[in-house]
């Protein structure tokens, strides 16, 4: 296929959605779009929308060829696009994500030239950053409305409550599908499927590290009702795709490696979440870039890990 004609572009701007679970698949990144679909038509809009924009930057920017057909200018994108269309309201949302989505872009251009020297990822951290920024503006700028879902609480008058049902099983689902901020049983078997289409290691490292958390989280006594929305699962399941993976650099306890950070990312999430209680913001994929950055930037100091 020609990289630089109309079906490879489109399968370039496939692979951005597959490369938000790491993965450099089109027929993947067509069947998570599927699953996004299912879940909400205007959402699946805004993915594909901002999956062309962040993946025709890149081409157009002028960026090198082969990390623009692996999907690399649009995960971040997406991401971006899905987030400020959820997050915000207002009929200039839409507006507000796709110019979100292009600014991803290239965000994700000025962070691969500053950490480049590193050897470390930049993951999804340009989609954090612009969107944690963006929900901020709200606060100050009438044009931004802020989603009411979205609602600042203060640590002084906070509770935890760990009551509620346990249901593992939507837990075992909703883990997947809240990478793409879906709660819908439908959309996550079908991500399940695009993970394993992908190459069976993804798709069971992706199930070891939502159980992973899942126990860890309840263990640990978190809110049943965050536990089985999947809100402790989906960072896990980055997290260990990552290093268990993608950027493994030996095979030797890979699977242990990767149990242990997947774990490692309920109590980030925790507290995360906490520390911006007080704004409204969610945590968005902070817990599963900062643990991945933790393993991979060991493991430049101790190559055995």
């Amino acid at each position: 296929m020609d990289k630089n004609s109309g079906s490879g572009f489109i399968a370039s701007s496939l692979k951005g959605i597959s490369q938000v679970m790491l993965i450099d698949n089109a027929v993947s990144g067509l069947i998570m779009l599927a699953a996004i679909t299912v879940a909400s038509y205007s959402l699946g809009i805004i993915a594909f929308v901002s999956t062309i924009i962040g993946t025709l930057i890149g081409r157009i920017g002028g960026a090198q060829e082969e990390s623009v057909s692996q999907g690399l200018y649009g995960y971040n994108s997406v991401l971006t696009g899905m987030a400020l269309f959820l997050f915000l309201r207002g009929d200039n949302r839409w507006i507000i994500a796709l110019v979100g989505a292009a600014a991803a872009a290239l965000f994700t251009a000025a962070m691969m030239y500053f950490m480049r020297q590193s050897g470390i990822p930049i993951l999804t951290f340009p989609f954090i950053a612009l969107t944690w920024f963006l929900l901020l503006t709200t606060y100050r700028l009438n044009t931004f409305k802020l989603s009411p879902d979205l609602v600042p609480q203060s640590l002084a008058n906070w509770k935890l409550d760990i009551r509620g049902e346990e249901h593992w099983l939507d837990g075992a689902v909703n883990g997947i599908g809240q990478i793409f901020f879906l709660d819908h049983t439908l959309s996550g078997i079908l991500l399940v499927v695009a993970v394993f289409w992908a190459g069976w290691r993804f798709g069971f490292y992706a199930i070891i590290g939502n159980v992973a958390a899942l126990l860890t989280a309840y263990v640990l006594g978190g809110e049943h009702h965050l536990i089985f929305l999947g809100l402790y699962g989906y960072n896990a399941i980055l997290t260990i795709i990552a290093v268990s993976v993608v950027f493994k650099e030996n095979e030797r306890n890979r699977l242990f490696r990767g149990i242990i950070a997947a774990c490692l990312t309920v109590p980030i999430t925790a507290s995360i979440s906490t520390w911006l209680l007080p704004f409204g913001l969610p945590a968005l994929t902070m817990p599963f870039v900062l643990c991945t950055w933790l393993i991979l930037g060991a493991r430049k100091v101790l190559p055995k890990l």
